[in-house]
């Protein structure tokens, strides 16, 4: 298993139902859910993101996550016994878990096929990134258990289309399939099923290219004025702007733009 490090360490020692594979040639780390046939995320498996996530943001090797799965399903959602025997101070944090890609200062691309239910959606959209194969089908089925979302799905999935399609996914349990995810804005883009992972590898390395610190303060600029005015979110974009001028990759960019070179950038 691939070593990571972290305050809550001993809760990394055997990962549940996931690896974690780093690459560091490509500056790239793989989360891989693991529990064929379909991925099903247990309770402990989301203490467990969490703080993988958490940790991979400290990694220097690490420029670009990826969120993916084996098989022909990315997650039909979580574990549902689990639910009745986690505690409630348990289950109030199963959507800070599960939002730590959002917090992540680096880019999380999530990968998806088939089947992503539930928490496996709710992952997936909190998420920078969404490459979908056709085969995917988001979905949202709390409502055939007698529940709803816990872990943010209809509140993001509303902010990306809107009340009336989300009262559709969420009060339905609709599936919404790929392409048709891609037509909403929910996914960044749609490929056929074999086209998935080189989708996914040209993203990540389209990423990594670009100034670190410009793409953490661009992810944090945009999350944060998410639901801020429109004055409010030009002023913050200035401030941001204003700091960066003063940034080394600013400088490198410039000079490399006037030199007519690839810039080479460092992260300060």
């Amino acid at each position: 298993m691939t070593q990571l490090s972290h305050p809550a360490h001993s809760l990394l020692e055997h990962l549940d139902g996931f690896s974690v594979i780093i690459d560091a040639e490509r500056e790239r780390a793989d989360i891989v859910l693991d529990r064929p046939p379909f991925n099903i995320i247990s309770m402990a498996q989301r203490d467990q993101l969490r703080l993988v996530f958490e940790s991979l943001d400290e990694n220097p090797a690490v420029r670009v996550i990826v969120l993916r799965a084996v098989g022909e399903h990315f997650s039909s959602g979580g574990d549902i016994r689990g639910f009745l025997d986690a505690t409630p101070e348990h289950v109030s944090k199963l959507a800070w878990n599960i939002a730590a890609p959002a917090r992540c200062s680096k880019p999380v691309i999530a990968a998806n096929r088939g089947f992503c239910f539930g928490v496996g959606f709710e992952i997936s959209l909190a998420c920078d990134f969404r490459i979908v194969s056709e085969t995917a089908r988001y979905a949202l089925p709390e409502q055939k258990l007698g529940q709803i979302p816990g872990s943010g799905g209809s509140a993001r999935l509303q902010k990306m289309v809107g009340i009336t399609r989300t009262k559709d996914v969420v009060m339905r349990s609709r599936r919404i399939p790929g392409q048709q995810a891609y037509d909403w804005g929910i996914a960044t883009e749609c490929v056929p099923d074999a086209e998935l992972e080189r989708a996914t590898d040209a993203l990540a390395e389209e990423l990594r290219v670009f100034s670190p610190i410009a793409q953490r303060t661009a992810k944090k600029l945009l999350n944060d004025t998410e639901d801020s005015t429109l004055a409010i979110a030009i002023e913050l974009e200035g401030h941001c702007y204003s700091r960066l001028r003063g940034s080394d990759d600013f400088r490198e960019g410039v000079e490399a733009f006037h030199q007519k070179r690839k810039a080479n950038f460092i992260g300060s």
